[in-house]
């Protein structure tokens, strides 16, 4: 399992990211354990997608908890418009436009003001569909915290 760490000092404040998509279900919930997260936060639009399987809201609430008593949590404010992603799909912008516009969005939501950074103590996962965090938007989102809140350090689990 590849946990992709960096290094850190004792002011850092850690984010995970992962995707579910081209993982089993033990691949999934392994690498969670193995990082020992506290809370998944979840930045998907649409958390209870039948194509979803096991991240599907209410079973990846139940099987957090059960298996490594993790808490659960969405967070739309964090999640693109169902447009902009709607748009980056079908090939009507490109990905560099997308976060762009993603960026101008988190700073209209003030996300930074939004968001309690003392609950990222917690170690904290921030879920998407994407595999990779290259071409996805929680990674934007980590890069945006570090932007407004500093020193954040991600790792992303692949």
């Amino acid at each position: 399992m590849d946990i992709h760490r960096f290094p850190m000092n004792e002011d850092s404040i850690e984010i995970y990211t992962i995707g579910f998509t081209k993982k089993g279900a033990e691949k999934f919930f392994g690498l969670l354990g193995d990082a020992n997260i506290d809370r998944l936060l979840d930045v998907r639009i649409r958390n209870r997608s039948q194509l979803s399987g096991f991240a599907k809201r209410d079973d990846l609430q139940f099987f957090l908890n059960q298996l490594h008593g993790i808490e659960y949590q969405h967070s739309t404010i964090l999640a693109p418009t169902q447009e902009l992603l709607d748009e980056w799909r079908d090939d009507e912008i490109t990905w560099e436009t997308y976060e762009d516009r993603f960026r101008e969005l988190l700073n209209e939501r003030e996300v930074e003001d939004q968001l309690d950074q003392d609950s990222f103590e917690k170690s904290t996962v921030l879920l998407c569909s994407e595999h990779e965090p290259d071409h996805c938007h929680r990674r934007i989102v980590v890069e945006y915290l570090n932007e407004h809140w500093g020193d954040i350090k991600s790792t992303h689990l692949t």
